[in-house]
């Protein structure tokens, strides 16, 4: 478990539940409602899925798979990964959520999207499953709080939209995620912890932080070629991100401190590749047990 002033995701898990509890990440062809932001590809879809496969088989082989693993008493949540989860009509969205709920021992869902693809209906179709005993989760992609960031990755929202969708969300028992990215070129730390602080204010239960990476076949892959833009270091990402988690509520659930994207698309930085987890989990601890000592 990491040893910092947070939770952890897998320490909030067993405290719930008493077990293993393991996302099955799905991908379903969504669409977002803007095009695409300037560092996606292919809507975030893993690379080891396909939005092609049905829903219901994406399930079941993940079940099956965490089960050799972990054993036949895993519990698990269904997350709704790629594009945005919510922008489709709500007998759609229905149906594809009720696929999770076909399986034993699911403990929630969890759907990611975006500030400007919430609604009414969608809240409410999502609150119905907690009236199940489900626990829901909704993933927010913020980014940053700073609105020329938002302008210059092609968002297609204002922090302002964020807002309110976290506003709407808190009337819910729907419980809201924040993803924040660390490391644009033209952002300080000062910046970085404007988001963060936003998210905290904001009452969030939990935080996703990805450092800025480059991918293959993104707009942003091009403008990397042509401008040659400084990303951070390591050091500066770890240095950043002590920073970040060391400005968090306790109780917020810290679900994700770094990227792993996959090595054949990945320009840049080479610390985003699969095996640094590890690296980079040590180094933080490291660096914010050095800095809890003073």
């Amino acid at each position: 478990m990491l040893e910092i002033p947070c939770r952890s995701l897998n320490g909030y898990f067993k405290e719930k539940y008493g077990c293993r509890t393991q996302k099955i990440t799905v991908s379903y062809p969504f669409t977002c409602p803007h095009g695409a932001c300037t560092y996606c590809y292919n809507g975030s879809t893993p690379a080891a899925n396909s939005a092609a496969a049905s829903v219901r088989g994406q399930i079941e082989s993940g079940i099956a798979n965490a089960k050799k693993r972990y054993g036949s008493g895993t519990k698990f949540f269904v997350y709704y990964q790629s594009y945005s989860g919510t922008n489709a009509p709500l007998d759609e969205l229905r149906s594809i959520y009720e696929i999770a709920f076909e399986f034993e021992n699911i403990a929630g869902i969890s759907v990611g999207t975006r500030p400007d693809c919430i609604t009414p209906g969608v809240l409410g179709l999502l609150e119905s499953f907690h009236d199940r005993g489900a626990e829901v989760w909704l993933e927010l992609g913020l980014q940053s709080a700073c609105d020329e960031t938002l302008s210059r990755i092609n968002r297609g929202h204002t922090v302002r939209d964020f807002i309110n969708a976290a506003e709407m969300v808190k009337q819910t028992r729907i419980k809201p995620v924040a993803h924040m990215i660390a490391g644009f070129p033209w952002e300080t730390q000062d910046d970085m912890l404007r988001t963060s602080g936003l998210i905290s204010s904001l009452g969030f239960f939990g935080i996703k932080i990805h450092p800025l990476h480059i991918l293959e076949g993104t707009v942003m892959a091009q403008q990397y070629r042509k401008d040659n833009f400084r990303l951070l270091s390591l050091e500066e990402y770890i240095d950043t991100l002590a920073a970040i988690i060391w400005s968090l509520p306790p109780e917020m659930v810290l679900m994700r401190f770094t990227a792993e994207a996959d090595q054949s698309r990945l320009l840049a930085p080479a610390y985003c590749a699969h095996g640094y987890k590890d690296i980079i989990r040590r180094m933080l601890e490291d660096r914010m047990q050095t800095q809890k000592r003073k």
